[in-house]
């Protein structure tokens, strides 16, 4: 099974997001920024409903609802979803999830 994320059930999304995450020092909670610049899930031929955002891989699921569109002039334009990470357990299944999608996806993973 592969890590894919999608914004209407069973409709895997092509564009690759630019994630940005923080996290509390004591590494219990945090948060993960998702941007999609001209996403497969705003085009015109999308007829399927933005419900959330879903993070898929062999493991499950990890959703959020925190999903808003970004519009220039008057036109869809980019997602911006955030994933709010409660505990260590969370930040632990989460860091997976990506390692697995920047796998997928040949993409690096840099510290800031």
């Amino acid at each position: 099974m592969v890590a894919r994320i999608q914004f209407a059930r069973g409709v895997d999304e092509d564009v690759i997001p630019d994630v940005r995450i923080t996290r509390a020092k004591d590494g219990t909670n945090g948060t993960a920024k998702f941007f999609f610049q001209s996403p497969k899930a705003l085009s015109t031929s999308m007829t399927q409903e933005i419900t959330g955002m879903y993070l898929i891989d062999d493991e499950g699921e990890i959703t959020t609802r925190e999903v808003n569109a970004k519009f220039v002039n008057g036109q869809p334009d980019a997602i911006e979803a955030t994933y709010i990470i409660r505990s260590a357990a969370e930040w632990e299944r989460f860091l997976r999830f990506m390692e697995r999608f920047a796998e997928e996806h040949d993409l690096g993973f840099t510290k800031s």
